[in-house]
């Protein structure tokens, strides 16, 4: 056989994919993406829950350090923000206590204050996901006193 007499091969017609064996691939993979996804949110989820935990627990300790320099904890009116800014007629403040501005919530929203509180001297709350008091699951509220 010399180089220019190569023979050349010819797909059959029935060589490629039928339209059934491409929406059954598509199928397989859209019931795949969904299952990693709703695992993928779950964990999302978790970790906001998680965050806001820590942000309360970060939260109660430099209350407690403001009570211990001003001799009380801060009054609902001067929320969290006196954390930052020194409120007026307050003496003995030794701020900022945060090195950042109050961070909201992980779902956007801003921390409920409370002083007196009806668990403790002092609440810290955030609603969770629902933004509503009371919840389960990813509703659950985040609350410093459980």
């Amino acid at each position: 056989m010399t180089p220019s007499s190569k023979v050349r091969r010819v797909a059959p017609a029935n060589a490629g994919l039928t339209l059934i064996e491409i929406l059954v691939v598509m199928v397989i993979i859209a019931m795949f993406a969904t299952l990693v996804g709703q695992r993928l949110f779950r964990n999302v989820e978790r970790a906001r829950q998680t965050t806001a935990k820590v942000q309360i627990t970060e939260f109660e300790s430099v209350l407690d350090l403001f009570r211990l320099d001003v001799g009380r904890y801060p009054t609902s009116e001067e929320g969290l923000a006196s954390l930052r800014v020194k409120p007026p007629n307050v003496s003995n403040w030794d701020g900022p206590y945060l090195r950042k501005d109050v961070p909201p919530d992980p779902w956007g929203r801003p921390y409920i204050y409370r002083f007196p509180g009806q668990n403790g001297d002092f609440e810290v709350v955030s609603y969770g996901a629902d933004g509503q008091e009371g919840g389960e699951g990813e509703a659950t509220d985040i609350v410093n006193w459980k």
